[in-house]
């Protein structure tokens, strides 16, 4: 198990919940614009959020955006010791620097002075195109051991300083080399993990590669907060992270969607009534497995492990199900039945 650091008011790593988290792309200065991209990835689900500090004026909308935020905030710090210590300064929860990148040791020193008095954990960020020139040259380019050892020696520069809430991440665009490093660092020492696949590319082929990367980590038992990078708006990434966890039963959160693929047998448009079903039902945030079937031949068997669904019988026709109770035969708007029986199932909690 990995050890356990605090960020803001969230435990991360030390069999904690596994959080999600994104990043703003917004101008950093820009605090209207930056906070409602916060709150909006806070609203989609969001337990972290990320912010680019590359500058003086940055730092100093860090203690706006922290006041105006409804989850912990991280720094993304590159280079400049002096901007990861007004960030933390100015109130943010975590950052993400690379000790190795910020100058002399008085420098590390100086950060992790600051981290410490403030508590605030710092994650080692090391991608495929970070790495150290010796160290490609040593295992002949960005290799998972390379990514493990960079990561490590960036560790080993915050604990001759006396600091230990570290976080590692070791990302490649590469879904093998990510899993391969992310197992190897696994074995080597006990930090908590930020997994993720880096420049996954756009919603699509890119959440492919994201959940089979996180995915195949997090059934190793490996993984401790993840984000889903993707390009564009962000807001997407917030949903695919969700659905990874719901899809390996991780966490909970909001309707888990169970619809069959449809066959010769099929009655009911399944893919309208479903994407229906998911968009008037996004508000709920309590867990809730919701089944969209296509015939009754197999449908109620197959939709046992939800809550409550619904089975197509043609002609508007249709069989209810919830689970504990014997279906009901149902005439009509079958996507207004079930999610009218949704919001009803609610308001009897």
């Amino acid at each position: 198990m990995t050890r356990t650091v605090q960020a803001g008011g969230l435990k991360l790593g030390g069999g904690n919940p596994i959080l999600v988290q994104s990043m703003t792309n917004t101008d950093t200065r820009n605090v209207p614009a930056t906070l409602e991209q916060i709150r909006g990835l806070a609203e989609a689900g969001c337990d972290l959020v990320r912010v680019s500090v590359y500058d003086e004026e940055c730092a100093a909308a860090v203690r706006d955006l922290v006041d105006g935020s409804p989850v912990p905030l991280v720094a993304d710090i590159h280079f400049d010791y002096r901007l990861a210590i007004a960030a933390m300064e100015n109130g943010i929860a975590k950052l993400r620097i690379n000790p190795g990148n910020i100058g002399s040791a008085d420098r590390v020193r100086k950060v992790a002075d600051c981290a410490k008095m403030h508590h605030i954990p710092i994650r080692i960020g090391v991608n495929s195109g970070s790495v150290e020139k010796d160290l490609l040259e040593k295992y002949g380019g960005p290799t998972p051991e390379a990514l493990v050892e960079s990561a490590l020696g960036h560790a080993r520069l915050l604990e001759e300083a006396g600091f230990s809430d570290i976080v590692l991440s070791m990302k490649s665009s590469d879904v093998r080399a990510t899993v391969a490093a992310y197992r190897l660092a696994h074995e080597r020492c006990d930090y908590p993990l930020h997994v993720g696949v880096t420049e996954a590319g756009l919603p699509g082929q890119g959440t492919v590669k994201s959940a089979i990367g996180i995915g195949s980590l997090l059934l190793d038992g490996i993984g401790d907060t993840i984000r889903v990078s993707l390009s564009g708006d962000p807001l997407p990434e917030a949903k695919a992270g969700w659905d990874i966890l719901r899809a390996l039963n991780l966490r909970t959160r909001g309707v888990q969607l169970i619809a069959c693929p449809t066959c010769g047998r099929t009655g009911i448009p399944v893919a309208e009534i479903a994407a229906r079903v998911e968009r008037e039902l996004a508000d709920i945030r309590v867990p809730l497995k919701v089944a969209v079937m296509g015939c009754v031949v197999n449908g109620i068997g197959e939709g046992r492990e939800a809550d409550v669904g619904i089975a197509g019988g043609g002609g508007g026709a249709g069989v209810l199900f919830r689970k504990g109770r014997e279906p009901e035969k149902v005439q009509g708007d079958l996507a207004e039945i079930l999610i009218a029986r949704v919001r009803s199932m609610l308001d009897e909690k």
